[in-house]
């Protein structure tokens, strides 16, 4: 392992330290673990693991764990994103990835920036943001990558945050134990340039973390949906036969929940396993034709 050369206080920290608090308790010898990276900041941190690892090119981080996991197939395979690296240059091979179901982990790193070229907007960045590449603000919507995730057929996908280390490590955990390609986002913030992006829903506490077969209670307030309309209401006004209970299962309702924050910025953003599906992965139809 290398000594870590991420800025101070950067997320990247406490993302490493729970995937590092993880990888005894998942039943798999370091010498079948390997973590593939692209390009980026998030992209070093297969380098500060006691595994394999390949530092691979941008963008192509999928390809790479695609074949290292058809070639070793009793190997547990993750990938390491951004959103700059995996939803710019290497978006296309991010979706195939998707659809084919392969056994593999996405971890994507999301802070909404470009950070190691220094501060150009990324594929993610809020509407109208200045970076240095957009002094007048950006003129594109940002990616949706819950919603991206869900239409190109994923069968695992979940979001957690830097900050929140008990939510993170349980993330990571279920995403290795789905069969299939499981996609965590991680919500991550660059110190340097772009502090405070999580800001507007994280000092507010204004946070939705998902449970199964459990209502949509964040704070006082609680989410109702009736006739495919969302209203938030306080929890002592809520009925019984409009309150949202969670299924992971519901891909409908997995599609209002990743538009809830990204369309309405007021409404609280959503944490935790968004969406599950059980189907054979590619490599059962691989092994058949080889």
């Amino acid at each position: 392992m290398n000594k870590v050369n991420w800025c101070p206080g950067c997320g990247n920290f406490s993302i490493l330290k729970q995937i590092q608090s993880i990888l005894p308790e998942i039943g798999v010898n370091k010498q079948k673990i390997v973590f593939v990276s692209g390009i980026g900041c998030s992209s070093r941190l297969p380098y500060y693991l006691d595994t394999y690892g390949i530092h691979g090119i941008h963008g192509r981080a999928t390809s790479i764990a695609t074949g290292i996991k058809l070639s070793k197939q009793n190997f547990s395979v993750w990938i390491i994103t951004g959103d700059g690296d995996g939803l710019s240059i290497g978006v296309n091979h991010l979706i195939h990835l998707f659809r084919r179901n392969i056994n593999v982990n996405i971890l994507l790193f999301n802070n909404k920036i470009y950070g190691l070229t220094k501060g150009q907007y990324s594929p993610t960045s809020s509407l109208g943001v200045k970076t240095k590449s957009s002094p007048l603000g950006t003129i594109e919507r940002p990616f949706n990558t819950l919603s991206l995730a869900l239409g190109a057929g994923a069968t695992f996908i979940a979001r957690s945050i830097d900050i929140n280390i008990k939510h993170l490590k349980k993330m990571l955990l279920a995403s290795n134990n789905h069969i299939g390609t499981s996609f965590l986002e991680i919500y991550q913030n660059c110190t340097i340039f772009n502090n405070g992006v999580f800001d507007s829903f994280v000092k507010k506490k204004e946070s939705l973390y998902l449970e199964q077969r459990k209502p949509l209670f964040f704070g006082k307030k609680c989410i109702s949906l009736y006739n495919n309309k969302i209203k938030i209401i306080l929890k002592k006004n809520f009925l019984k036969k409009n309150i949202w209970i969670h299924d992971i299962y519901d891909i409908n309702k997995a599609f209002f929940l990743s538009k809830l924050f990204y369309e309405k910025k007021r409404s609280p953003c959503p944490f935790g396993v968004l969406y599950k599906r059980k189907i054979d992965t590619y490599e059962k139809f691989f092994n058949k034709k080889t």
